[in-house]
């Protein structure tokens, strides 16, 4: 098995590599490395997840086509990642091990492949955000979209939803589920409520960004609305995909890098409220003045979902200190409101192989489990380290890296979980490099020739990251 193994790896190096001759390398230690990690970069909303650039744009792997032949035929002898994450050597039988996928993925035979073999839960990457769900008309509704609608006994005009996106996905994940009901695929809904990827009319009289905004009591009616349209469409006793979802991130990145404030309409940032949808800006709170919509979000999520649905607030730059304490008074403002449930914190886990470091993570995993219980690294993927010069001799170097890197993660999960941490489970933010949203920058367990990765190892076999050299 090490043999084919360390065969597989050279394999998947080689396709990576497009002008590398060799797949022989050395590796640094990584006590080398740990001396240059630092402090969890501080990375903007724009740059980690505001996809509105690339919706529905994914782009399949470069491939070579020889290399990748020779390679699917040993990828379909390595086993499942989800029964090594989703085991009792793992982070517990019940834990996700999931990925995020999006409407282009589902049209890659290689990559569902992928997706139904190694993970139990995917997350849809935008399909279920509001963008998506009004269509992505961002500048206005639809022409003939607004209607009357009963709330609480009272009629309010609400823009028509869209729900052919993400239906189209989960529709593959139902079918794949009556098939292979003892490898049922999960879900994870992603997000209710955002400042990003929110078309600005909805905040507006008419539904019109060029008029006033509304009162606070009309976008609270508004909110109630949304949030009570997509938890019972997804999730009520009439759904189609009732059962599927685990859980659902109910607010997300509502916490500012800069002094762990709540994020603000003033906040920092090269977008303008007058824009079609924000990077950093909140017009929730430009209506609000308040987190007040923070606390009646899961207020209306506990109210509409079903028990057994967890909700979850989702944030980035999770292990900065400054950071940490806002996200951390967030959880409490929601967990001490009247009518409210918070089941669990989300670190999103976008990193680097330099930073943040394992104890880092660890220290913060701690705290955010004893504010919120539950906690889940939701949105994994790992930038390249400052050791990495660009060049293609360098990157087997770099994956063995990356891969340790990944492993340190990994066992920091596994001994928060012996530890009685309620650690969840882990979800990668996508399963291929080359249909990530850190194009170019190799994040993922899983090349663009979607043969696995040293990092992929470090959840199946770790020991194959024990060589100084692998031939």
């Amino acid at each position: 098995m090490r043999k084919l193994i360390t065969v597989i790896i050279s394999i998947a190096l080689a396709v990576s590599m497009t002008a590398c001759a060799s797949v022989s390398y050395t590796v640094s230690k990584p006590e080398e490395d740990a001396k240059a990690e630092s402090a969890a970069d501080v990375t903007s909303s724009e740059d980690i997840e505001d996809d509105t650039q690339k919706n529905e744009k994914e782009q399949p792997g470069t491939k070579n086509d020889a290399a990748e032949n020779d390679a699917d035929e040993n990828q379909g002898d390595i086993p499942a990642l989800r029964d090594s994450i989703a085991s009792s050597d793992g982070l517990g039988e019940n834990a996700i091990c999931g990925a995020c996928i999006g409407s282009m993925g589902i049209h890659d035979q290689q990559l569902t492949d992928l997706a139904k073999k190694h993970f139990n839960a995917l997350t849809l990457e935008n399909e279920l955000k509001m963008d998506a769900m009004f269509g992505y008309s961002n500048d206005a509704p639809k022409n003939g979209s607004i209607h009357d609608e009963e709330l609480n006994g009272e009629v309010i005009a609400v823009p028509e939803l869209d729900h052919s996106r993400a239906d189209a996905i989960l529709d593959m994940i139902a079918a794949w589920n009556a098939e292979n009901p003892e490898r049922a695929i999960r879900v994870r809904g992603h997000v209710l409520v955002w400042h990003s990827q929110a078309p600005e009319w909805f905040f507006h009289e008419g539904y019109d960004k060029n008029n006033d905004y509304v009162s606070k009591e009309e976008m609270d009616r508004r909110l109630e609305w949304y949030i009570k349209s997509m938890l019972e469409y997804y999730t009520g006793d009439d759904s189609k995909y009732k059962g599927m979802f685990y859980g659902w991130d109910v607010v997300n990145e509502a916490v500012s890098d800069r002094g762990g404030n709540y994020r603000s309409d003033i906040e920092q940032g090269s977008d303008s409220l007058t824009d079609s949808t924000h990077g950093t800006k909140s017009s929730w709170w430009k209506v609000y003045g308040s987190n007040e919509f923070i606390i009646n979000a899961f207020r209306y999520a506990n109210k509409y979902a079903p028990a057994d649905l967890d909700l979850y607030y989702n944030d980035y730059n999770e292990c900065d200190k400054t950071k940490r304490r806002g996200i951390i008074t967030l959880i409490n403002d929601v967990k001490s409101a009247e009518g409210t449930r918070l089941d669990g914190f989300g670190m999103q886990g976008h990193y680097s192989v330099n930073a943040p470091t394992a104890e880092q993570i660890e220290e913060a995993a701690r705290e955010y489990a004893e504010a919120a219980g539950k906690i889940m690294i939701t949105e994994l993927d790992v930038k390249p380290s400052m050791f990495y010069d660009g060049t293609s001799e360098k990157l087997p170097e770099e994956f063995m890296r990356q891969g340790r890197y990944y492993l340190a993660i990994y066992d920091t999960m596994k001994a928060l979980r012996q530890d009685g941490i309620d650690v969840q489970g882990i979800t990668f933010w996508g399963i291929v490099d080359t249909f990530s949203w850190l194009q170019g920058q190799n994040p993922l367990l899983f090349d663009g020739s979607y043969n696995a990765k040293p990092a992929y190892w470090a959840f199946v076999d770790p020991s194959v990251l024990d060589d100084d050299k692998t031939d």
